[in-house]
């Protein structure tokens, strides 16, 4: 458990991501926190690198509404000082903390304050040792500065840990983490650490996660982007949504759009996705500018939009050809029947849906 959120088993896999902001500027953390709590994070890590970052922690703790993580690297006293203040989980690698005494001290924190531990295995920050070894990071040496981890922690009776190996190389990670699955029995967190930016880093992360989470490896995931917390946590949920694993918002099925569309379709999937991020029930929508893919795609979608001639395009409603809608009233119109159907499904009751009706009039009915 990290505080509230189970991790592993049959756990749903969660979404974490990081803050940004000095931890210092207690005021600007919650901020991030708050819209990352948005965008659906379920696990948020900030960092605690001085005294003066862990000396107001707790307000931060506190303040957040999901399980804040304490990311701690050298400095044992920080991770003494943040599991006192209110973290649900310590990240930190017991063999870089120095002593054995250390680490009891750390396992005691932990233990006192219902602490789990996130061994953080890096191959930026390998242990020198190791890479006398092998000479370079590899698969090897990853997994086994992991278990060199692991070994500490329940040599001082500590179960309550997870375990990454993150790697900024795609085949380097994901090696790794097929290893080290088959070494150990405990939660996994996947990440290709430093994958780039928005674009870069998400194709790098759902290659590399995604081949992994397919493979039933995995427990909770951290997409590292250079890009704000929030988008992370939205290319995080987009990656579970498109391997069928979590569901969250409105699943948008859109074409590339072609000379045949009857309307842009690529500016108007623009619109749609910024104009419906506060929808958080999972419902599927299908936009596509003509008639060659549209139909077959609604049937599949719980509204679908499909492009027509002299400017009226073909509106479906649960599969079923339901009306027409002209240009300029498409994108209002649309919005409108999502936020309808989003709070018929939160009324949790199957109702005659009527696309003219507003989401307080769709309530209603279901009530």
């Amino acid at each position: 458990m990290i505080g509230k959120v189970p991790v592993g088993g049959d756990a749903p896999i969660s979404v974490q991501t990081m803050t940004n902001t000095p931890t210092e500027d207690v005021g600007a953390t919650i901020d991030q926190i708050r819209r990352c709590e948005e965008a659906g994070a379920d696990i948020i890590r900030v960092s605690c690198p001085t005294e003066e970052a862990t000396r107001h922690f707790d307000k931060i703790t506190r303040a957040a509404e999901v399980p804040i993580v304490a990311d701690i690297h050298f400095h044992y006293k920080r991770a003494l000082e943040a599991a006192d203040k209110g973290a649900a989980c310590l990240r930190i690698n017991p063999g870089n903390i120095g002593s054995s005494q250390r680490v009891a001290e750390v396992v005691r924190a932990a233990k006192a304050n219902g602490c789990a531990i996130r061994i953080g295995v890096n191959a930026g920050s390998l242990e020198k040792d190791l890479l006398e070894k092998y000479g370079e990071p590899c698969p090897e040496a990853l997994i086994e500065s992991a278990l060199d981890h692991i070994k500490l922690l329940q040599d001082h009776d500590f179960h309550d840990f997870k375990v990454a190996v993150k790697a900024s190389g795609v085949f380097l990670a994901v090696a790794a983490y097929h290893g080290l699955a088959e070494a150990v029995d405990c939660p996994l967190h996947l990440g290709i650490t430093e994958a780039g930016g928005l674009i870069g880093g998400t194709v790098k992360s759902s290659i590399g996660m995604g081949s992994l989470l397919w493979a039933g490896i995995g427990d909770t995931i951290r997409v590292s982007l250079s890009a704000e917390p929030e988008q992370e946590v939205k290319v995080g949920f987009e990656m579970l949504k498109a391997l069928g694993l979590r569901t969250r918002g409105v699943r948008v099925v859109s074409c590339p759009s072609c000379s045949r569309q009857g309307f842009d379709v690529i500016r108007t999937v623009e619109a749609l996705e910024k104009r419906l991020e506060h929808i958080k029930t999972p419902m599927s929508l299908s936009v596509l500018g003509c008639v060659v893919n549209g139909p077959g795609e609604a049937r599949e979608t719980d509204i679908g939009l499909t492009g027509g001639g002299n400017g009226k395009h073909m509106v479906y409603l649960s599969g079923v050809t339901d009306h027409t809608v002209q240009s300029e009233d498409m994108l209002e119109h649309i919005v409108r029947l999502v936020e309808a159907k989003a709070a018929q499904i939160e009324a949790g009751e199957q109702v005659a849906f009527d696309p003219h009706a507003s989401p307080i009039q769709a309530v209603e009915a279901a009530e």
